[in-house]
């Protein structure tokens, strides 16, 4: 399964993620590549506990993210 991630800076250096089909599933790391490794095992850690509590798994939804640029 795949999922979307967002990738934020964090305050105090490196990165955390979010995982918007999984509510309440987010890692960090310094590297994005660090980052995206601890994420992937947060998924795989929240998707079995899911599965274990007898919950749906949620796919992702297909979510797009685009930027839009404006005159500042």
């Amino acid at each position: 399964m795949d999922y979307t991630v967002l990738i934020h800076p964090a305050e105090e250096g490196g990165y955390w993620t979010e995982v918007p089909s999984l509510p309440g599933c987010f890692s960090q790391g310094e590297t994005i590549e660090e980052t995206l490794g601890n994420t992937k095992e947060a998924i795989e850690c929240h998707v079995e506990a899911l599965r274990e509590d007898g919950q749906k798994v949620t796919a992702d939804d297909g979510l797009l993210i685009g930027r839009v640029n404006i005159a500042a």
